[in-house]
């Protein structure tokens, strides 16, 4: 900072603000910073707006709680601004940073040892189709992969009962396994790749062998094949046509295609190897568990991780790969299948169905526009500040934005003429059973009585409470909500009350959120070693939040849970951070209202979810550490109260006793708000709509298992 007092004209700059301490000539500097601030374009700013009150009341010179842009001018002048860091305008979300009190990476490049991480599987291209070409193996022996997917798609698609058995012994998913005889951890994969084959060759599984590498000889390849007992189509991929089609990061990375040659799995094998470690047996199968996944019609529950191994060179000059027109069959229909059918499809929570080539071509520039706004797929956290590559963790674990790819396809093919395309490029029908998600619960709880739902209008809140007939505690490892109409349901949100206890602490106590349920979120399975204790004689309290969509219908919700067997390792707990004194002015745009928490214990945090009503507009979590660093963990500068998202860490974060929450959350109490209930009323706490909220969920589990809460 000392060379800038050399500077003939200072500029303090902070989160992109550059405020001056002016000359006449500097002006227009500081009124292009104003009115950065100055959203509403009324020439003068509140501390609301402004955000930093001390500073505010220094430029506030007569002090009537409103600084304009002569007093802005002032204070520049008299070195007001000098120095200091200021604020980041409502309107210029901050980016997130992530720190940590000691320099720390979660980039694979700076980890000793690797081992497979978990990925976004959209960003990495799960759920596009693969063509894959006519090959030549080692032996000479000419593959055509394309005609088989079609064969097998075909008999899928329209075989009767007796057909679909003899389908299983047609090829129904396709593993693209990359492998070599240089890198080490090819060489240790080679007899798992070889025991998987084997194991499930007889379930229609079709393996081929990908080798990169121009250096190794013929004969090392032959003798590795026999040696490992290799089966399927070996190919020398020297032209990198392969390599390239997949897009293939490592020597170790394998691809799992169904019969319509649909991506539905990329990365490791399993994680019993990595960049330097060994373990005796795998703790997670990746690949044998998205394969059985596939051939039962289930989800698939990981469908992307890296693959710690040698990494691929492709020389500059390597030819391209040859991009197809891009089709509603190819290539639009997988987009929308791994984007957006979990919700808009027959009988799900949309309020229309994009299933068919009919269904979005009637709705193609809806879909256009929302795509164009960043309205769908919902999602309106801010990312973080430094780009991720490759080899990093995502930032969210479940972050449905379009890649821009996608993105980019979607429009062109919809401004371009909506071309159809080859119906044998088609995928597989995603299937929507109507069983629950996370299995045959152990236990269903249903709300004790139905709720009718009108045609028409507006409806509060409604809470019921529900017994649970339990008489020793359970270790929730998976919960569900089930709505019976979930057209009608805008959002669940399940309480647990102590035993013995007829009072509810209400949201913000720290164990008594247990599930939510929103369109597109309606389960939650938890990573092994995690689980919820649900106490013997717990009672749920369950809020209901209808939106009447024009038919009268009847709802009763359910609630499914999966338990674990013991107890485990890591206690996932909840707790709201709130501000119950929340006064909200009438006709305010922008209202600012604020809370803290101190953690009590080391914990790790796992997600967050904030929670406003209809005049919410923006969220911010940020976290100060006990060395007084602060962190911006979550910028929502668009909440959505139609949306009750929550925005789940890809790795926890770890945060040390002593650290505090700040959450802040602003409201539009105007008449510019086209939902607000009552321009002219202030508003404070309560639980319908028309009242407000203001409440930052965390989920997290404690490092030390004996603490029982974030406030001892």
């Amino acid at each position: 900072m000392w060379l800038l007092r050399f500077l003939p004209s200072l500029f303090i700059v902070a989160s992109g603000i550059a405020w001056v301490n002016a000359k006449d000539d500097d002006d227009d500097s500081v009124k292009q910073s104003f009115s950065r601030y100055d959203a509403d374009g009324s020439e003068t700013l509140t501390v609301d707006e402004f955000q930093d009150k001390q500073l505010f009341d220094k430029t506030d010179s007569n002090q009537d709680g409103l600084m304009t842009l002569k007093e802005a001018h002032a204070a520049a002048k008299a070195g007001i601004f000098s120095g200091v860091r200021l604020p980041t305008p409502l309107s210029e979300p901050r980016r997130l940073t992530m720190g940590r009190p000691a320099p720390a990476s979660n980039s694979s490049e700076d980890k000793i040892r690797q081992s497979p991480q978990l990925l976004n599987s959209r960003q990495v291209g799960v759920g596009r189709l693969i063509q894959l070409p006519k090959v030549t193996d080692i032996d000479g022996v000419s593959h055509d992969f394309l005609k088989v997917s079609h064969a097998s798609k075909q008999t899928s698609n329209h075989a009767s009962n007796q057909a679909s058995k003899q389908a299983n012994k047609q090829t129904r998913a396709f593993v693209v396994a990359m492998t070599g005889t240089g890198c080490p951890l090819c060489l240790k994969y080679a007899p798992t790749l070889a025991a998987l084959e084997d194991h499930y060759s007889d379930k229609g599984v079709q393996f081929l062998f990908v080798n990169p590498n121009e250096s190794e000889t013929e004969q090392r390849i032959l003798d590795a094949i026999k040696h490992h007992g290799f089966d399927g189509p070996y190919v020398r991929d020297l032209d990198n046509q392969l390599t390239q089609l997949m897009e293939v990061e490592t020597t170790t990375e394998v691809f799992l295609l169904d019969g319509s040659g649909t991506l539905r799995y990329r990365g490791a094998v399993n994680d019993q190897y990595g960049l330097g470690y060994s373990l005796n047996q795998p703790r997670e199968n990746y690949l044998s568990d998205a394969i059985d996944s596939l051939l039962s019609n289930k989800k698939i529950a990981i469908a992307a991780t890296s693959a710690p191994g040698c990494e691929i060179y492709l020389p500059a000059d390597a030819t391209p790969r040859r991009q197809a027109e891009v089709t509603y069959h190819n290539r639009i229909s997988r987009l929308l299948q791994t984007h957006c059918i979990d919700c808009h499809h027959e009988g799900g929570s949309a309020p229309f169905s994009l299933q068919s080539y009919d269904q979005v071509a009637d709705f193609s520039q809806m879909i256009s526009s929302v795509v164009r706004r960043g309205i769908m797929p919902p999602w309106f956290a801010v990312e973080p500040e430094q780009k991720q590559t490759d080899h990093e963790l995502p930032h969210w674990a479940n972050d449905p934005t379009l890649p821009e790819k996608d993105r980019q396809d979607l429009l062109t093919w919809i401004s371009s003429g909506l071309t159809e395309g080859d119906p044998r490029d088609a995928p597989l029908p995603k299937q929507f059973s109507s069983e629950w998600e996370i299995g045959n619960p152990d236990l269903v709880v249903p709300i004790p009585d139905p709720v009718n739902v009108k045609a028409d209008g507006f409806m509060d809140y409604i809470h019921q409470l529900a017994s649970t007939p339990l008489t020793e505690d359970k270790w929730i490892s998976a919960v569900e909500i089930r709505p019976t109409d979930p057209s009608v349901v805008h959002h669940v949100l399940v309480y647990s009350l102590e035993p013995g206890s007829n009072n509810w602490r209400g949201p913000d106590s720290d164990s008594g959120f247990l599930a939510a349920y929103a369109p597109g979120n309606s389960h939650q399975i938890y990573p092994k070693d995690h689980a919820k204790r649900l106490r013997a004689g717990t009672r749920l309290l369950i809020q209901l939040h209808y939106t009447p969509n024009g038919t009268k219908t009847l709802d009763r919700t359910r609630i499914g849970f999966r338990f674990s067997d013991s107890a485990p390792r890591h206690t996932v707990r909840n707790r709201g951070i709130s501000n119950r004194r929340i006064k909200i002015p009438p006709n305010t745009r922008r209202h600012l209202e604020t809370a803290s928490h101190e953690v009590k214990a080391d914990i790790q945090l796992l997600a967050m979810m904030p929670h406003m009503h209809l005049r919410g507009t923006a969220f911010r979590y940020e976290l100060v550490y006990p060395n007084g660093e602060k962190t911006n963990l979550l910028e929502v500068p668009r909440y959505d109260f139609n949306w009750q998202l929550e925005y789940r860490l890809a790795e926890p974060l770890q945060i040390p006793k002593g650290s505090r929450f700040e959450i802040s959350a602003w409201y539009d109490n105007s008449p510019e708000n086209p939902a607000n209930p009552d321009p002219d009323k202030e508003v404070t706490w309560g639980p319908q709509t028309h009242e407000e909220m203001m409440l930052g969920y965390l989920e997290f589990v404690l490092d030390n298992p004996e603490a029982t809460s974030l406030v001892d």
